[in-house]
């Protein structure tokens, strides 16, 4: 994985909302994610990711994280940024929205 990032965090109330955001990724979980462009997306969180240093484009340290999700109905897989994620809410099982 590379070690540039578009955006790194280093500020202790932005390095609390990236922690909190990863509590709440279980691992091989459903879950709805809201992006911060306001758009949702129900996938599975193939691991629960964790904080890792990066450099941003002019070579400053900081913080971020990347999670793979898995879209069940499609088989597509993609990674996100974690400072993309708005919001977690875990879907139980009588909340399904991957059976047809």
């Amino acid at each position: 994985m590379t070690k540039l990032a578009d955006r790194v965090y280093r500020d202790p109330a932005d390095l609390r909302r990236l922690t909190a955001l990863v509590e709440q990724l279980p691992d091989e979980g459903l879950v709805d994610l809201q992006l911060v462009d306001g758009s949702w997306r129900a996938a599975v969180v193939t691991t629960r990711p964790s904080l890792q240093t990066f450099l941003d484009r002019d070579g400053r340290e900081g913080i971020n994280a990347v999670v793979r999700i898995d879209d069940p109905r499609t088989g597509r897989s993609d990674y996100l940024w974690i400072d993309e994620l708005a919001q977690v809410r875990p879907i139980h099982s009588a909340q399904r929205r991957f059976t047809d």
